[in-house]
């Protein structure tokens, strides 16, 4: 019988950065349960507690976490709400002690506006439904064990990063969308579209501002739904950043084996 230790279960904390809509919240309850629910289907073995900012919610000790994630809101990122306030101040110190920090879509535009970016709203309108990004990061993005050269996601933002943060790495765009997916060594890690959602509920808030984006709009977001999406792979490359941190690698065969040309974009390039 073996007489090792078994490996510890990494931790993390979710921040929830919303209340979901009454219509929809016995069926996901709020965006950290959704994100649970994403990174147990991706095989990840993770302990999670989740607080809700809005109701001013932190843990006593962020330093019992490998890793703490913001989730998507309704919220502007740069809003003066008091709770986002406090939402800046506590990351930009996070930041500052490099704890590992995963942003998704409204936690993805908060933590690049604490390092210094430019966010706000996007100019070409909202962003919905399936939308697909070229990959563009040093390390590969494996779907159907493959290197791939795109991701596609379920989308939902009117706002988004209009300029890489400073020291940080480009890992995946569009025209629509520069700055979808950035890392900022090994203590950042975030993406715009949203790589939780399901497609029920991204048809769900699809009908909901159904007259705002007109039926043209409407019925093709509505229609690419059925195409599927890349959500668990992105949160197996999440996984991997959290659990793999620390540790050095050499990342030439890597990039040769998935046929890569080049280490990506970064904002010193």
């Amino acid at each position: 019988m073996s007489t090792e230790p078994a490996a510890r279960r990494p931790r993390v904390c979710i921040l929830d950065n919303d209340n979901l809509d009454p219509a929809v919240a016995d069926t996901y309850v709020s965006y950290g349960a959704m994100t649970e629910t994403m990174f147990a289907a991706a095989g990840a073995d993770w302990q999670f507690d989740r607080f809700n900012t809005t109701r001013f919610e932190y843990p006593e000790d962020v330093d019992a976490y490998d890793a703490i994630l913001l989730t998507g809101s309704r919220a502007d990122a740069f809003s003066d709400e008091p709770w986002v306030r406090t939402l800046r101040e506590r990351v930009g110190e996070w930041l500052r002690r490099r704890k590992p920090l995963l942003g998704i879509c409204f936690g993805h535009q908060l933590i690049a506006l604490c390092l210094g970016a430019q966010v706000g709203r996007a100019p070409q309108g909202w962003g919905v439904g399936r939308m697909t990004y070229e990959w563009c990061g040093p390390v590969p993005l494996a779907i159907d064990g493959a290197a791939a050269p795109s991701m596609s996601l379920l989308a939902s933002h009117q706002d988004q990063v209009m300029a890489l943060p400073a020291g940080a790495t480009l890992l995946a765009r569009s025209d629509f969308c520069p700055v979808a997916a950035y890392q900022v060594e090994d203590h950042v890690l975030c993406v715009q579209p949203h790589p939780e959602f399901v497609e029920d509920y991204s048809a769900y808030l699809l009908d909901k501002r159904r007259a705002l984006f007109g039926e043209e709009r409407y019925e093709s977001a509505r229609a690419g739904l059925a195409m599927g999406h890349d959500g668990l792979e992105v949160a197996r490359f999440m996984q991997g950043f959290v659990e793999r941190r620390g540790q050095v690698f050499d990342l030439t065969p890597a990039l040769k084996n998935a046929g890569v040309a080049n280490a990506g974009v970064s904002s010193e390039s």
